[in-house]
């Protein structure tokens, strides 16, 4: 899952510079390691791993968490984006590719809060 991360937060730094400027930084300018660890520690326990997202950051809240950011069909499409392009990096195919692009694709929706 963190390799997983690492290349979307990698493809978001250098294709969706806008999306990953919404993100903590680190000091070149890159989604801090901060975010990455947290979003995996997020993916993780989503998936039925450990709650350790739970245990140190509460319930993931997403609405709320996300409320400060306008999300609309063009960021929830490169935030989408940048996921296929890292699931595709890392292999992820067959069953379990459809059962991720559509679980996130479901989350992708539920945050958006610009109406269009």
């Amino acid at each position: 899952m963190r390799r997983l991360v690492t290349r979307f937060y990698d493809h978001m730094d250098a294709h969706e510079p806008e999306l990953a400027k919404l993100h903590e930084q680190d000091e070149h300018g890159r989604v801090s390691a901060r975010s990455r660890e947290n979003f995996s520690l997020f993916l993780i326990e989503w998936l039925g791993g450990p709650s350790n997202f739970s245990a140190t950051r509460g319930h993931p809240r997403l609405r709320m968490r996300h409320a400060r950011v306008p999300i609309g069909e063009k960021m929830r499409d490169a935030w989408l984006g940048c996921m296929a392009r890292a699931l595709n990096d890392e292999g992820v195919a067959g069953d379990v590719r459809g059962f991720l692009d559509a679980r996130l694709a479901e989350v992708a929706n539920f945050l958006r809060n610009v109406p269009e």
